[in-house]
């Protein structure tokens, strides 16, 4: 995958009006993937010492596996289909996850609430993405 091909392919999409300017994403993700690193963190200590279930951890890890997904599927595939389908995925994990935590740490349910919001943003706009550019082939 080549750095500058995919830089040049994703500028050339149409994107909303509202669409947040490049030089955000890097920032809100740095302190997100802070967040869900602690978050993870937390469900693994709990999940190991028998504190929550598998069931109750389980949604964590499915998040992760379609969050480290979107990239390569956005980026390196380009296939923006894919990738809103990823990012929904993304989307209910991230709330079954919260759902699921809520019983054992009302904090690390609201910790991942600033996830959720950016995650609304981000599918919303990876579903405009995916509308405005549905006849652009690659």
């Amino acid at each position: 995958m080549n750095i500058m091909d995919t830089i040049n392919w994703y500028r050339k999409l149409h994107k909303p009006k509202w669409a947040p300017k490049e030089s955000l994403f890097g920032k809100v993700w740095l302190v997100l993937y802070i967040i869900i690193f602690i978050v993870n963190a937390y469900v693994m200590y709990s999940y190991i010492n028998g504190v929550i279930s598998f069931q109750v951890a389980l949604p964590f890890w499915a998040n992760l596996l379609f969050n480290f997904a979107f990239t390569p599927i956005q980026f390196g595939l380009k296939n923006n289909y894919l990738a809103l389908a990823d990012i929904l995925l993304i989307l209910i994990t991230l709330v079954v996850s919260i759902v699921s935590i809520w019983p054992f740490s009302i904090v690390v349910a609201l910790v991942f609430v600033a996830y959720l919001v950016w995650v609304l943003i981000a599918t919303i706009l990876q579903a405009s993405i995916t509308y405005l550019n549905h006849k652009v082939v690659e």
